[in-house]
């Protein structure tokens, strides 16, 4: 007797959102200091009829939740654990802004490693055009 193959669990999200009818989930990617900027893309993106995700949390903004710093640094790794999340859920990556830094560059690759098509309001700061240039 022959075995079906089992789902990949990539493969079961892929299943799941097709059949809950949800076509196209963009997750926007960016330092937030472009904030204002990542507002306009949800905006664009949205009317275009993506599902959009992104950023909740801009701690460069002080707020009494992460007015301590030992619970800051806390909150900013479960922070950067929900944004993998958010891109493990979506269908392509947006990267907002001029500017790449560490974090952003460790999403880009985190989405790449994934399969996830990636693309940039400014193409000049995609990490991997920097390396071939």
């Amino acid at each position: 007797m022959t075995y079906p193959e089992l789902l990949t669990p990539e493969e079961k999200l892929a299943d799941g959102k097709t059949r809950l009818g949800i076509r196209d989930v963009v997750v926007l990617c960016g330092s937030m200091r472009f904030a204002d900027q990542m507002t306009e893309a949800a905006i664009v993106e949205s009317v275009a009829g993506a599902l959009v995700l992104k950023p909740d949390c801009n701690m460069k903004i002080a707020h009494r939740l992460w007015a301590d710093p030992a619970e800051a640094e806390a909150l900013k790794v479960r922070l950067d654990e929900q944004h993998r999340q958010k891109i493990r859920l979506a269908d392509r990556v947006l990267v907002v802004g001029d500017y790449v830094g560490d974090s952003t560059r460790a999403e880009i690759a985190y989405a790449r490693e994934l399969g996830k098509p990636v693309r940039f309001t400014h193409p000049e700061v995609d990490p991997v055009r920097l390396e071939a240039a």
